[in-house]
């Protein structure tokens, strides 16, 4: 079975063609072919770049409309030096990252009118993210017809939790209006998740894991039996740990004092809150923490100030996701911090040596799955590389096979 993955953004699009026919149990293969479109750095028109067969390409292309410019890059699949296909109608199915589900939907499912139609409901939910979501879904109806096309929500992953944990002490008015916490990179923590106990040689529904996506956006989420029982994001991405340009969780009171004392707008705040803040604003320099780590080193004080917030209030997440699972068997960094900070590695998992955590003196990024605990730790630690376009590929998969 060769299924396309598309993870389509509001100004890029990422996407890649998986051959499951040897079955959906085998090691993480790398994909035949991946493809990319960036529009952010020229106006009208579109970066392409593509690799497969042994070879690569880049264009850029006079193309802004959005379907256009995906059907020039599925045409690299079967036409130029990285064509892996004869034809497109080899392919067997089109798996996509749509970021919100809603509480409509708690496992992946078959698209159909009615999906397309929860996920254009769900917009003001994930006005970024599931506009493009849908946008590349009818792209790609128009471009393979009626290939089995399957949406794999990043919020689903969650959707299992306690009420006691998705539930916001507002007015119980909140709940009737779906306004709860969905969380997200639920797609991230379910595969990291059981990666760490294929890693650990154990099954995961006897573990407690904690599971932290570390990259621009961040979160935490505690594996309890392999279900999700607690996560940092909330109601929208803006909530829990501090990221590379986003607030996490503030005082409420805040954006109240700002609109009347200083006459923000909604607008204006959410600007603030998702671009201006996190590492980027402390700092004042960057949402990289590589440049702002670089900034603390030549003596910069609020490059100092941010990382220091930055780890102090992931280790206050960490300490909460770990009530919620009543233990801890195992801790997972994964994302692009999370998988490349040795130093963050150190001081994440400093205040819980209590516990038993010891980590190898030695510690170094490799390229491979890795577990950086002491031998005799009582709690093992992964870096483990995500793998969310090989999950949402195996997602379509059992779907798929179930059905037939």
């Amino acid at each position: 079975m060769k299924i396309l993955v598309l993870n389509a953004g509001s100004s890029s699009h990422k996407s890649c063609l998986f051959d499951l026919s040897q079955g959906a149990e085998d090691a993480t293969p790398q994909p035949l072919w991946r493809a990319a479109l960036d529009w952010t750095h020229q106006q009208g028109k579109v970066e392409l770049s593509a690799s497969g067969a042994g070879e690569s390409i880049q264009q850029v292309l006079p193309i802004a409309d959005k379907a256009e410019g995906l059907e020039a890059m599925v045409k690299t699949l079967v036409e130029g030096p990285t064509q892996v296909l004869e034809s497109l109608s080899d392919i067997d199915a089109v798996g996509h990252r749509v970021v919100h589900g809603g509480r409509e939907y708690i496992d992946s499912v078959r698209i159909d009118n009615q999906v397309k139609a929860a996920i254009q409901r769900l917009i003001p939910l994930a006005p970024a993210h599931n506009p493009a979501n849908l946008q590349g879904i009818e792209a790609m109806e128009g471009i393979l017809g009626h290939v089995p096309q399957v949406a794999v929500f990043d919020t689903a992953f969650h959707a299992r939790m306690p009420e006691a944990a998705a539930t916001y002490p507002g007015p119980y008015a909140w709940i009737e209006q779906g306004i709860r916490r969905y969380g997200f990179h639920g797609i991230s923590h379910q595969y990291v998740a059981q990666r760490a106990a294929d890693l650990m040689g154990q099954d995961i529904a006897s573990l407690k894991i904690l599971t932290c996506h570390l990259g621009n956006g961040c979160s935490l989420a505690a594996v309890k039996n392999g279900v999700c029982v607690d996560t940092t994001m909330g109601f929208t991405p803006l909530d829990g740990l501090m990221m590379g340009s986003r607030s996490g969780s503030v005082d409420p009171g805040i954006l109240i004092y700002l609109m009347r004392q200083e006459g923000y707008t909604a607008d204006q705040l959410d600007q603030l809150l998702n671009k201006e803040s996190g590492l980027k604003g402390l700092s004042g320099r960057s949402n990289d923490m590589r440049a702002v780590a670089e900034a603390m080193e030549q003596g910069d004080a609020q490059a100092k100030l941010a990382i220091e917030v930055f780890i102090h209030r992931l280790r206050r997440e960490m300490g909460a996701m770990i009530a919620s699972l009543g233990g801890l068997d195992g801790v997972v960094f994964t994302a692009g911090m999370g998988e490349n900070s040795p130093p963050l590695w150190q001081q994440a998992c400093e205040p819980f040596e209590f516990l038993g955590l010891q980590l190898k003196p030695d510690l170094s990024r490799t390229k491979d799955d890795q577990d950086i605990a002491a031998a005799d730790s009582a709690v093992r630690v992964l870096v483990v590389h995500t793998q969310e376009e090989w999950a949402i590929a195996q997602a379509c998969h059992d779907l798929l096979q179930q059905a037939t």
